[in-house]
């Protein structure tokens, strides 16, 4: 299964698109995550159109008619893999630990918020993503995204991309 994580995309405040690649990366992608901050349901209607699967929370900002469609938390089951998706998770101090308590029950949390790529794993398991952002990248190098795979109820390899020039 190939999964495709983004989060913070901000459209159309950002960018007025998402970078071709990362289209590119949906139609090849079985399920589609969006940690948050999509600021316009447009993105949401046509990820809803294209992608096989799509599981994405709101973020702050996010307005109404994203929040009445859209969950703070998403839980879904991935080939046996316990996924949590939100916006936020607080600090980058003590977000293993923090996370590993209030989600217990999980193998994998994809967040975004912070638009700093982040692959920790707490001391329980937990595997702690955050992809970046696609279209705002901030004080970071580059825009960013994740890919990853899962087999056999195993979390396989994640890959960050990196986007150099401009998005969308």
């Amino acid at each position: 299964m190939r999964l495709l994580l983004m989060a913070d995309t901000h459209l159309p405040k950002r960018a007025r698109d998402l970078p071709a690649p990362l289209w590119a990366a949906v139609d090849e992608a079985d399920v589609v995550v969006h940690a948050g901050d999509w600021v316009n349901a447009e993105l949401l209607d046509a990820l809803e159109s294209r992608a096989p699967r799509l599981v994405g929370v709101h973020g702050n900002n996010d307005g109404p008619e994203l929040r009445a469609r859209l969950p703070e938390v998403a839980r879904v089951e991935l080939d046996g893999l316990r996924f949590a998706v939100v916006h936020e998770t607080g600090a980058a101090t003590g977000r293993e630990r923090r996370c590993a308590r209030a989600y217990p029950d999980t193998d994998v949390l994809v967040f975004g918020h912070s638009h700093i790529p982040w692959d920790t794993t707490a001391d329980n398991g937990l595997r702690l993503l955050n992809p970046g952002s696609p279209t705002d990248r901030r004080r970071q190098p580059t825009h960013t995204w994740m890919t990853a795979q899962i087999a056999g109820g195993r979390l396989g390899e994640v890959t960050l991309h990196h986007l150099e020039g401009p998005p969308g």
